[in-house]
């Protein structure tokens, strides 16, 4: 199973991911938990280009191939092995990321970033995505205070909310594979609706029924 984090900066997913493992993991599951970009050694060497504000000047063609090129890596060298070998993948970011920031952010053309992602994953898409869905005023305000300011979070606002209506656009095109999660929520609250998104995901999608998930610690 392969399940996938999605939503604008600030949105949490990177401190809810954590948590949400561990409760897949106490259903039984075996879980690898990964992020792009980055996940390995090339991955993490191609992000410390893409996040360093000196690196302003990237244009936007090569950000899409330099993401492409650590999603490659990571889906060859980590998700596909863990998957074959049975385990619940859990990724910070993926493909639709792609579509929202260089798609509907930069204003790529789709079909081809379409084109190109099936290529860089060799066709890997998640079985389920969850959106962690947050204003964006309020997300850059959070990213300010909580973690390194990034080349990414420097963009104009209007940027980052082209990428919201973009991460909402693809929400209403595959509806049965995206959840769409309020991030504005309590951390608790955010961490229980995942909980629940995944738990109803499993019982559609498996014969062992789960009971419903509790609040956190229990």
């Amino acid at each position: 199973m392969f399940i996938t984090l999605e939503g604008p900066e600030g949105s949490g997913k990177t401190s809810q991911i954590r948590e949400l493992a561990a409760y897949v993991e106490s259903l039984g599951y075996e879980v690898l938990t990964t992020r792009e970009p980055g996940g390995t050694d090339i991955g993490d060497q191609i992000r410390q280009v893409l996040v360093r504000l000196e690196n302003q000047g990237l244009h936007p063609r090569t950000e899409i191939l330099l993401f492409l090129a650590a999603r490659a890596q990571l889906v060859e060298q980590v998700i596909k092995p863990a998957l074959s070998a049975g385990k619940v993948v859990l990724c910070d970011r993926y493909g639709d990321s792609t579509l929202a920031y260089q798609g509907y952010g930069h204003g790529l053309d789709l079909s081809m970033l379409r084109s190109m992602l099936a290529f860089a994953t060799d066709q890997l898409k998640p079985d389920l995505t969850l959106l962690l869905d947050l204003d964006v005023e309020t997300g850059l305000q959070r990213k300010r205070k909580e973690a390194e300011w990034n080349r990414l979070d420097a963009y104009e606002v209007a940027f980052h909310q082209r990428v919201r209506a973009g991460y909402l656009e693809l929400c209403a095109q595959e509806p049965e594979r995206w959840r769409v999660i309020d991030a504005g929520a309590p951390k608790e609250a955010v961490q229980l609706a995942m909980r629940e998104a995944v738990a109803r995901f499993i019982n559609e999608n498996s014969k062992k029924p789960l009971s419903a998930p509790q609040e956190k610690g229990n």
